[in-house]
């Protein structure tokens, strides 16, 4: 008997001089999948999460925060902006924090539910929906879209076909166009599209981020998910027998059949699948869910869907393709019984974890000190003697203002007798700058022992609550 993968091998002869070779080919070619449109309770919920994200993507560069853009990651000047929060280089534990509670989430939704994040919010899931619509709007929904494909070439088919690639190619440039509008001000940068005066970057990676946008909503599309996405190799590890997944129930739906309405499926000695096959139709990743859980399915639940409307149309209940674990299909657990495992151990840890994660980064950012500071000691000046009989030390002190308003700050030294600061020790800084300050030290000169010192100076921001210490080190020389 021939196993399955031969029989779909495609064997194209190849024929040397001699007359005696030829070439197998072992793997059969990649079909095209054309996906067929569904709408049900799960498809709701993915156009749902479609139009937030790109309602968030495309106009949160458009919202303005006081006088600036409300997110604006300038890599310029080295500064990111996120409605009242400036962030600098200095605080990638920030950016760190929200990685790992991205990764933590991740674990979380894959623990209780497996690839929820692939079948609802993904870019690709999502830039995937919004191209099919445009197929599906220009070429017809699935049957009409192969019959089209199949017809021979002709001025309608050529139309049909450039007006969806034009309106591909123009959603996928303005998708390029936002993204770019996340690190130049969009304002500006629609500006300079109008002018044609963009810069050489800017031209670089709009047409970098919408050629990716096309190619891989419009063409990759599932082999993406198949192939190129790491997170369908090493889901399985996230996953156990109590991980809720787009399961078949074959104790039901087996032995398959067609039938009709009126049939009695004790006599035909048939199960609940009626192997219309618009279980496979539907899926984004062309597999057929009644073989089992596969890598390739991303969990958006469309079989469930179609399944539940042709069970409704036969008036059988609903459910022979759902979300459950592979224990409750086992045992024939209720809901109840399937929910109270799904919240298990492994599952509460990774919510235990997120939560003192997050809560643990608004506490910091809402402890955050308004400015940053940083003392080092001036090491092309040494200490010296100076008018007076004095011991001076010079400083650099460097002040940025994490505020957006302009601050004032003091300077005071303290750890030695008689210690002062002797320059000016207010200092004004610029909204969201940084600025230096030449910090003159100095100390009697029978008031320490010579060697090295330690010291304090305490800079203080005037008019408001908040101050910061920075240790540094007061020579005196031997005389």
């Amino acid at each position: 008997m021939s196993s399955p993968i031969a029989s779909k091998r495609k064997v194209i002869p190849i024929v040397a001089e001699d007359g005696d070779h030829e070439t197998i080919a072992l793997y059969a070619p990649e079909k095209k999948i054309y996906p067929r449109s569904v709408s049900g309770y799960f498809s709701n919920i993915r156009w749902i999460m479609v139009w937030v994200t790109q309602i968030i993507f495309y106009g949160m560069p458009w919202l303005e925060w006081g006088q600036r853009q409300a997110v604006l990651f300038d890599l310029v000047s080295r500064r990111f902006y996120l409605f009242g929060l400036v962030l600098y280089p200095q605080d990638l534990i920030y950016f760190a924090s929200i990685l790992i509670i991205a990764a933590y989430a991740l674990f979380l939704f894959t623990a209780v539910a497996g690839r929820l994040w692939c079948g609802y919010a993904c870019p690709q899931t999502v830039y995937t929906e919004i191209f099919l619509w445009i197929e599906k709007s220009v070429c017809g929904d699935r049957s009409a879209h192969i019959r089209h494909d199949n017809e021979p070439l002709s001025t309608h088919k050529i139309a049909r076909k450039g007006l969806k690639h034009f309106l591909w190619i123009s959603f996928s440039l303005w998708t390029g166009f936002t993204f770019v509008g996340y690190f130049t001000p969009i304002k500006e940068l629609g500006l300079e599209v109008y002018q044609l005066n963009m810069g050489s970057w800017e031209v670089f990676w709009v047409f970098f981020y919408g050629l990716a946008t096309y190619g891989n909503a419009g063409f990759l599309r599932e082999q993406i998910c198949k192939h190129m996405c790491p997170y369908a190799r090493f889901q399985s590890a996230m996953f156990d027998r109590d991980t809720l997944v787009v399961a078949y129930d074959q104790q039901r739906g087996e032995p398959r059949g067609a039938r009709s309405r009126k049939a009695d499926l004790s006599t035909l000695n048939l199960g609940s699948c009626v192997d219309c096959n618009l279980c496979v139709q539907v899926c984004p990743t062309g597999i057929d869910i009644r073989n089992g859980l596969q890598y390739e399915c991303i969990g958006c639940g469309a079989c469930a869907d179609v399944c539940d409307t042709v069970m409704d149309k036969l008036g059988y209940e609903r459910g022979l393709i759902k979300y459950a674990t592979e224990n409750s299909m086992l045992n024939g657990w209720s809901k109840q019984q399937t929910w109270h495992r799904v919240l298990r151990p492994r599952v509460l840890i990774y919510a235990t974890l997120l939560l003192a994660i997050v809560v643990g980064l608004v506490f910091s950012l809402n402890e955050r000190k308004p400015f940053k500071a940083d003392v080092v000691r001036d090491r092309g000046v040494m200490a010296r003697v100076v008018e007076g009989g004095k011991i001076e030390n010079v400083y650099r002190l460097q002040i940025m203002n994490t505020t957006e308003q302009v601050q004032h700050y003091t300077v005071s030294v303290s750890g030695l007798q008689g210690l002062e600061v002797t320059t000016d020790n207010h200092l004004e800084v610029a909204p969201a700058q940084g600025r230096w300050l030449v910090v003159r030290a100095l100390l009697p000169a029978d008031a320490a022992e010579p060697g090295s010192h330690k010291i304090k100076f305490r800079i203080e921001a005037v008019g408001m609550d908040a101050h910061d210490s920075e240790k540094s080190t007061f020579i005196v020389p031997n005389n």
